[in-house]
């Protein structure tokens, strides 16, 4: 007999971790170019444009850093 399970579990597959890697691999990749891009505009719109887009990436990586955190296994 199966028990009916509640909650899905706060766990993350094999899968779900390769697929979280190759996102912050994106991620940082996007914010280092975004930040490396900042030391070379002159342009203040084009600088600020580059700015908030390396926001949103180094935001993403805390996210996703913070999925992994909350996903571990529960004990």
């Amino acid at each position: 007999m199966q028990k009916e399970m509640k909650s899905v579990p706060n766990i993350l597959t094999t899968k779900d971790l390769d697929y979280l890697k190759d996102m912050f691999g994106w991620n940082h990749t996007a914010y280092k170019l975004m930040e490396d891009a900042i030391n070379y505009a002159s342009d203040t719109s084009v600088c600020e444009c580059l700015n908030n887009a390396s926001i949103m990436f180094y935001d993403n990586l805390k996210t996703i850093i913070k999925i992994v955190k909350d996903g571990q296994n529960e004990k």
